[in-house]
């Protein structure tokens, strides 16, 4: 690692900087087991068997991701929001705020895939506290320019937030997207946004 890497890698605020490094040891034990992590650990819907699910998996599916492009586009979205509201939440207000998006996520996608019937298929990926993160960012952050890839408009935060969340739901009542947990996505922003609107102590 270069120095200037180094320096930016140190300078992620603290919990941010743990979940990076635990998504990228848990992937690294993705590719060593096969899928026996996948089986114990990710999210499997309500009564599957053979893998079944176990309560652990509402937060430990969060850990775990598909493929390295997966891994590391949620880890770059980790790094650019998250940083930010640690740093404005401070590290317990942002802990809880995470884990709350990952498991409204999960009890989110519970819900859908016994409503749906769907084949049972497991659920991962960080998705769930980054779409938490995002909505974060998009309140407390309203007017922040952020920058598309695809296309490579800059618009408000409060719009982009708007303009994703709408798109993942527009995508998971239509099902134009397979494979991808739409509304645990959704689920995530909720769990965000219960977590906002609750009152905090003095």
């Amino acid at each position: 690692m270069t120095r200037a890497r180094s320096e930016m890698f140190f300078g992620i605020p603290p919990l941010t900087r743990s979940l990076i490094v635990a998504n990228v040891i848990a992937f690294l034990g993705e590719a060593l087991t096969g899928e026996t992590l996948i089986a114990l650990f990710a999210l499997w819907p309500l009564g599957s068997r053979h893998p079944a699910f176990e309560p652990w998996q509402i937060v430990t599916y969060g850990f775990l991701h598909a493929s390295l492009p997966h891994l590391l586009f949620n880890m770059f979205a980790l790094f650019m929001f998250g940083g930010e509201i640690e740093r404005l939440f401070g590290a317990r207000r942002y802990f809880n705020l995470y884990f709350a998006s990952v498991v409204s996520a999960a009890l989110v996608q519970l819900a859908v895939s016994s409503l749906l019937a769907v084949p049972p298929y497991p659920t991962v990926g960080a998705s769930g506290g980054i779409f938490g993160l995002l909505l974060a960012f998009g309140m407390v952050f309203p007017h922040r320019t952020i920058f598309l890839l695809f296309p490579p408009v800059p618009m408000p935060a409060w719009l982009f937030v708007l303009l994703y969340g709408a798109l993942e739901l527009f995508l998971g009542v239509t099902g134009t997207q397979e494979g991808v947990a739409h509304f645990a996505h959704l689920g995530g922003m909720l769990g965000a946004w219960l977590m906002l609107r609750r009152p905090r102590r003095r």
